[in-house]
């Protein structure tokens, strides 16, 4: 008999290593309810894990099996479980953030010493990141490398009769959230995925930026799967499969667009790949920098981007999504990240801190790779990058849609004037809209300011 460890894989489709233990059933599945684990994932996030682990218990009664839950430390429950059910053999999926790598270390250590086998699979990714160089300068070249790598097909979910015969009355606790949460568990991101692939994936490249549309018809611009992806409650394996099919039955314009969304799927894998090579990946800069950055790091003007409230529409708007959501389209996504870090000079290790403690789809690998390269400390083959939030929103939102969905108090300004704000004199701002704070920070002067700091660190000037 076999246990498995569920950890961020809440689903019983497309996991490989579940399939692998139920190969040789019957299998023992296996939720560790770790508190002090859980403590550092945001309160939002693990409301919506926890409902996802609620989900996962109903999917294995349905299947005659069950669900056990214990509390404590991995290291500690799973050899008492293995023990109490006769399993000789503890299987999990490798995860890759570091505080994730040390309890599956732990777990081995310790099972190794009460002769418990241990078996790891790669399920998180569609290519095992050990299998590729530790190092690429780009994107490109590590899209090169990986597109040859074949991908495997998802994962069987177990038969009944590869489920051990147990009765597991206890669950997980589910926190309550500040906000409304999507539904939990693989049922809902399966539906989520098949709106998007009946008509989203079609013009996946043409819309994914649209931000209108992103408001009016949220499951065709985007896909919205990040936050199922990042619990684990739907594999990659079966994402990737199902656009790939699609791909190969469609030509011309509508490929294009579905190539873009698979593209989109290896901008995941690459982040994994560096944190895989690089494990203080969230917490130093990824690329070597001669000199010190000289963030500036105001407290106020921090809070004022936290709150949404920097007289910047585009960037208010998406830091309110955020606060209102607890996720972010990926266009105003990049364009908080570049103010924050550019316009006003903070360093991104706060800017993640803060996207980790509010993100429903928090990913550990995305956050730190993306936050990184925004802040050009990371991959980017650009040396400063400064997305412009008013040409931003000219090119994304120009009626303001978007903006107005999310700022109130921008709802009776003309829409041409909303994307001018920043640029517009301080009374025709006061008369069209006198309670919207002011711009924190001058858009030129914040421009040039991040130009010159990141040139002296670069050694340029």
């Amino acid at each position: 008999m076999r246990l498995f460890w569920h950890q961020r894989d809440l689903r019983l489709r497309d996991n490989r290593g579940l399939a692998t233990a139920a190969a040789d059933g019957p299998v023992v599945p296996v939720f560790v309810y770790d508190t002090d684990f859980l403590e550092h994932v945001g309160a939002r996030q693990r409301a919506f894990l926890m409902r996802g682990v609620r989900e996962l218990h109903e999917a294995y009664r349905e299947r005659g099996g069950d669900l056990v839950v214990r509390t404590g430390r991995p290291s500690e429950v799973l050899p008492e479980v293995a023990a109490e059910f006769g399993a000789d053999t503890v299987v999990y999926n490798e995860h890759y953030r570091p505080a994730r790598r040390e309890r599956q270390q732990l777990v081995e250590a310790v099972c190794d010493r009460t002769e418990i086998d241990t078996v790891a699979e790669t399920d998180l990714v569609l290519v095992d990141p050990g299998r590729l160089d530790d190092r690429y300068p780009n994107h490109s070249q590590f899209h090169n490398d990986w597109q040859q790598v074949p991908k495997q097909s998802p994962a069987p979910a177990p038969d009944p009769d590869e489920l051990a015969d147990i009765d597991s009355s206890a669950t997980v606790p589910v926190p309550d959230a500040d906000i409304d949460l999507p539904e939990a568990g693989y049922d809902a991101a399966r539906e989520r995925y098949d709106a998007f692939l009946q008509e989203g994936i079609y013009s996946y490249n043409d819309t994914r930026d649209d931000l209108p549309m992103a408001v009016e018809r949220p499951t065709q611009a985007v896909s919205r799967m990040s936050p199922y992806l990042a619990a684990g409650m739907v594999g990659i394996r079966e994402l990737w499969r199902d656009a790939t099919e699609i791909h190969d039955s469609v030509s011309g314009g509508e490929q294009r667009n579905v190539q873009k969304y698979r593209y989109e799927l290896s901008w995941r894998e690459q982040n994994y790949h560096l944190l895989y090579y690089n494990p203080d990946l969230p917490t130093e800069n990824y690329k070597s920098i001669p000199n010190p950055i000289e963030w500036r790091d105001d407290p106020e003007e921090f809070e004022a981007w936290k709150r949404g409230e920097t007289g910047y529409p585009l960037v208010d708007a998406g830091m309110r999504q955020l606060r209102a959501e607890g996720y972010v389209h990926n266009r105003p996504r990049q364009v908080v990240a570049s103010f924050l870090t550019k316009h006003l000079l903070v360093d991104w290790r706060k800017g993640l801190r803060h996207f980790a403690a509010q993100l429903i789809d928090h990913d550990p690998a995305s956050n730190s790779g993306n936050w990184q390269w925004t802040a050009s400390t990371g991959t980017d083959s650009v040396d400063v990058r400064i997305f412009d939030p008013v040409s931003q929103m000219s090119k994304y939102d120009d009626g303001a849609t978007f903006v107005k969905a999310y700022v109130p108090e921008l709802r009776d300004v003309p829409a041409g004037k909303v994307v001018d704000w920043p640029t517009l004199p301080a009374a025709e701002r006061e008369r069209l809209a006198p309670d919207y704070p002011e711009p924190i920070v001058d858009r030129n002067e914040g421009y040039e300011r991040a130009q010159r700091v990141f040139e002296r660190a670069l050694g340029k000037r």
